[in-house]
């Protein structure tokens, strides 16, 4: 495992962190029991030190489930890996975010508990969908708990990109925020505009829907069917046939030796980025996760190939 810097925090983080979104939910199937901690072992065991949850990462019943299951799993290996989490939406209460002081403790506190923690890493505002959903008082309560002990970086995991990337800017510019989280991606380029601020402001940056939400694992064609409920449900055959098509053009354009696959293919590009800190993947299986870490081993690529992907991209699939 290669590691790098994340900005200024100083956090050295491997290149391939470890999402848990889809080991708390059904978003992307079924898991089966046992199977996340068992792929969570395996990742600390490979060298990956960064788990990246989330309250919203759990059922209607019952927030964090994601949280809960990677505290078991960490177990007495806790204090040696980094964990970022979120604030703002919980499973149980996604809309509207709250992105309150009230809500960024009572948040913080339960997701401590849940991961058997006595500090977060990184607690990133979780996905805010306009400046106006954020509260002044916020900062001053992120700021206690970090004085606290409780929070050693505050990030922003940004969504809805045109509404919200000035404001991810200015954070980082007044030194508010040390960390960015953005969809990046051969389907999704948008966030590098925003990235060039965090170069300049030397914030980290983890890059997260590394996959598409799939499309880019070379799984998926325009023939599939996804089961009702399912987050690519939403897609009618029309789009699942151009997004399947468009992956199969990248991987004619990056599957060469020795790269195996368009998964390994897309964490090299990903890896390639300039500004990028590290790649989370959201895999569910061991050999998912296995065929993302062989890009960490893998020469960059060429400045052709490069110019080649760069061509082939006429507009940004939307993210999740």
């Amino acid at each position: 495992m290669n590691y790098r810097t994340l900005g200024r925090t100083g956090l050295k983080v491997s290149e391939i962190g470890l999402g848990t979104w889809a080991l708390g939910t059904a978003i992307y199937g079924q898991v089966e029991k046992g199977a996340p901690e068992r792929l969570i072992r395996g990742a600390i065991d490979s060298g990956i030190n960064l788990f990246d949850t989330a309250p919203l990462y759990g059922t209607k019943e019952e927030d964090g489930v994601a949280e809960s299951v990677l505290g078991r799993a960490l177990g007495r290996e806790s204090g040696s890996v980094l964990v970022s989490t979120k604030f703002g939406r919980t499973s149980s209460n996604v809309m509207p975010g709250r992105f309150t002081g009230e809500e960024a403790r009572a948040s913080c506190e339960a997701s401590l508990r849940r991961l058997g923690r006595d500090h977060i890493d990184v607690l990133f505002f979780h996905s805010p969908f306009k400046p106006e959903e954020i509260d002044d008082g916020v900062w001053a309560v992120l700021g206690q708990l970090k004085e606290e002990g409780k929070v050693r970086f505050i990030g922003h995991s940004v969504s809805m990109f045109d509404e919200t990337a000035p404001m991810s800017a200015d954070w980082m510019e007044q030194r508010r925020i040390d960390v960015i989280q953005v969809v990046l991606s051969p389907f999704n380029r948008e966030a590098r505009s925003l990235i060039e601020t965090a170069i300049r402001c030397n914030c980290g940056v983890m890059a997260r829907e590394c996959m598409a939400n799939g499309f880019l694992s070379g799984t998926i064609t325009a023939e599939t069917k996804f089961p009702p409920g399912s987050l690519n449900a939403r897609y009618s055959p029309e789009e699942i046939a151009e997004r399947a098509g468009y992956a199969a053009s990248l991987a004619r354009a990056m599957v060469r030796e020795p790269v195996e696959s368009l998964p390994q293919a897309t964490y090299r590009w990903i890896l390639d980025q300039p500004g990028i800190s590290l790649a989370l993947s959201g895999a569910k299986k061991p050999e998912e996760l296995a065929d993302a870490l062989k890009a960490t081993g893998l020469p960059s690529f060429s400045p052709t190939t490069m110019a080649d992907v760069e061509a082939m991209h006429e507009k940004d699939f939307g993210a999740a």
